[in-house]
């Protein structure tokens, strides 16, 4: 039996506000929607969904409801990565004119990612660019 990765889950007080924002914020795609749940995945996902086995088709997110806000760090984060070194500040700056705010956590100044938060608190890293 083979498992697949199918979706990490986001728990929110407003989830079409929140999918919203990371949609924009990762040029996703919203494919299912109602008030209590909504689910975004790549753009080019659903092509591959009917091309290719149920286990090579990549996760998607899926936000939702829930009746209390975030109060603490969370102890799972996505890592983002840039194409190229160059676009990284750029990444940052478009994140953050979303409404990502940089967040302190702990790390150490001479790191080579930035700490931000979605509109909800919630905690990813904006790495440096990766081959893989």
């Amino acid at each position: 039996m083979a498992l697949r990765w199918y979706s990490v889950v986001v728990e929110t007080t407003q989830p079409r506000h929140l999918a919203d924002w990371w949609a924009r914020a990762l040029d996703w795609e919203t494919v299912y929607e109602a008030d209590d749940e909504v689910v975004i995945v790549p753009r080019w996902a659903r092509e591959l969904s009917e091309q290719l086995p149920f286990h090579r088709v990549p996760p998607g997110l899926v936000f939702v409801l829930v009746e209390h806000e975030k109060t603490t760090k969370n102890r799972l984060h996505l890592d983002l990565a840039p194409h190229t070194s160059d676009d990284r500040d750029a990444e940052i700056a478009r994140l953050e004119s979303l409404g990502a705010t940089r967040v302190d956590v702990g790390q150490s100044r001479d790191v080579s990612w930035t700490v931000l938060a979605d509109p909800e608190g919630n905690e990813f890293c904006v790495l440096s660019s990766r081959e893989f």
